[in-house]
């Protein structure tokens, strides 16, 4: 028997199996993108061990599949269980079994495939955006009582488009309404409706802008879920009504705005006042402003009649009388008691000019008394002169001069 071996370069050292396991292993279960991964496909089968649900997802032509187990402690924050013919989108990492050589998907979530996708982008995108506060209600704007210009972005080929023009021209005559043409569906939609809104924002002409289209189907309203559609809606200068789809849809879009109508005629009904509202409510306050002028009339009149009716009673010639004796009485105490303060004066005038003239020194002088001067000094006591001193004397009429002659001592009695 001849054997055959190909021309094979043979290494010195060959990989055991648990070697190449192990590297099999660490490259899978290393790489950042396996570690947590999403994948979708349809379950084949699904049983409930113990320990876990395992079941196993495969593309549906049957191409590819791979094993999943679910452990007890997560089966509880599934979305939905796994059970056979079910299309899902898991969330998990790859895991590898040494001892059987295989692999599989440890799995933390499993949502319907599809919607399920859908809705799980729509609620994380939510969340981001909610933190940042752009659904925050102290951020929405009061809308302009009485708009002059209205701002509309859809789609001109859109129902709604006509039906916002309509129901604007029946409520409020006169308006001004600029257009602003977007995409409302597809890929290039959130470029088209972001760029129609700044727009709008640097015309600068608009009160109020109307983002809006009819309804339709969910994947139809995809792009009013975009976050450069919300972010220009908040970023913009005035206030913004989103009339999108119908009441059982709520985009992030109606989150962002500051008045949520949900049709696109709501919206519009939201934008102005009924006119024939405006003329009713004028009306009622002229009724109720008429009122009132009859009311404070009435009031008036009836409060002069009162008066007048107590007038009529008070005798007014008896009133005058009492009040002119009363002013004559006040006259009289009025002079009588001015007359004694001048009498007072003059008394205590006269006093006054008694004293004066007692202490008047020419009147002493008139006594026959003198005043002694030395040299321009009065001389009080005779101590103060020496014999042939000229003194002058002061009399009560006339002045003399003379001389000393002698100085005689003071008498006893006189001390």
């Amino acid at each position: 028997m001849t054997s055959y071996l190909p021309n094979l370069l043979i290494p010195d050292t060959a990989l055991s199996v648990e070697g190449i396991t192990a590297y099999i292993q660490a490259l899978l279960e290393q790489d950042n993108h396996l570690q947590q991964v999403w994948v979708t496909g349809e379950v084949s089968s699904a049983t409930r061990y113990r320990s876990g649900l395992f079941f196993t997802l495969q593309d549906p032509d049957a191409k590819a599949a791979i094993s999943c187990v679910v452990w007890n402690s997560q089966l509880e924050r599934l979305t939905t269980l796994p059970a056979q013919g079910e299309q899902l989108i898991v969330l998990g990492r790859i895991h590898v079994h040494p001892q059987r050589g295989q692999y599989q998907l440890i799995v933390w979530q499993a949502l319907p495939a599809g919607e399920g996708l859908r809705a799980l982008r729509y609620r994380q995108l939510r969340s981001r955006l909610e933190a940042e506060g752009l659904f925050d209600p102290a951020r929405k704007r009061p809308l302009p009582v009485h708009p002059q210009t209205i701002a509309v972005v859809t789609s001109p080929q859109a129902a709604a488009w006509g039906d916002i023009q309509r129901t604007l021209r029946r409520r409020y005559p006169g308006l001004h309404v600029l257009f602003a043409p977007a995409l409302v569906q597809g890929d290039q939609a959130p470029v088209s409706i972001g760029n129609a809104i700044r727009h709008v924002g640097r015309d600068g002409r608009a009160d109020v802008l109307i983002l809006s289209r009819g309804g339709g189907a969910i994947e139809d309203m995809a792009c009013f879920n975009d976050e450069r559609v919300v972010r220009a809606i908040a970023e913009c200068p005035i206030p913004v009504i989103a009339g999108i789809g119908h009441q059982r849809d709520e985009t992030l879009a109606d989150l962002a705005a500051d008045v949520c109508a949900h049709t696109p005629t709501a919206a519009a009904e939201q934008a102005v006042p009924q006119l024939a509202d405006l003329r009713a409510a004028h009306q009622e306050r002229v009724v109720a402003l008429r009122g009132t002028i009859i009311d404070r009339l009435q009031a008036a009149q009836r409060q002069q009649q009162r008066l007048g009716d107590r007038l009529s009673k008070l005798r007014l010639d008896r009133k005058l009388q009492q009040e002119q004796q009363r002013l004559d009485w006040m006259r009289k105490r009025l002079m009588q008691g001015s007359a004694l303060q001048i009498q007072q004066a003059n008394q205590h005038c006269q006093s006054l000019r008694q004293k004066l003239a007692t202490l008047d020194p020419a009147a002493v002088l008139k006594r026959g008394y003198a005043v002694v001067r030395a040299n321009g000094t009065i001389v009080r006591t005779a101590q103060a002169v020496a014999p042939g001193q000229t003194l002058d004397l002061q009399l009560g009429q006339g002045q003399v001069t003379v001389q000393v002659t002698a100085v005689l001592p003071q008498s006893p009695e006189n001390e």
